[in-house]
């Protein structure tokens, strides 16, 4: 058999096996939470002026630097092809060496604590 339509064919009846599946399974006694139009804690009819804690914003920000980060270093393995892959290799452990020790920096700094 050829490999296009073998694919296409799993493919197929695996999407409608899980269609099905999701509406043979739903959760059928819903809780206050799921049945509110805000799924995140905050009440809805409440003031919409309410300040947000500085904490989210930090995880925020946490959560962009790593995840540049691994765009940054997505590319690594190809530096192998490069003329000079050991500056790549270096320029590579400076930007993890930098966040590491900015993380360290935070955990110790105790940025990272949730609970007070």
């Amino acid at each position: 058999m050829n490999l296009i339509p073998t694919v296409l064919i799993i493919t197929t009846v695996l999407s409608i096996v899980l269609a099905l599946v999701s509406f043979w399974l739903p959760q059928t006694l819903p809780d206050h939470e799921k049945l509110s139009p805000y799924e995140c804690g905050f009440d809805p009819l409440g003031s919409a002026r309410l300040p947000f804690s500085l904490r989210f914003f930090l995880v925020a920000i946490l959560f962009l630097l790593f995840d540049l980060e691994i765009a940054l270093l997505l590319p690594l393995p190809w530096g192998n092809q490069l003329s000079a892959p050991f500056m790549t290799f270096l320029w590579a452990a400076a930007v993890l060496t930098l966040l590491t020790l900015g993380l360290i920096y935070e955990w110790l700094q105790g940025g990272l604590e949730w609970a007070e």
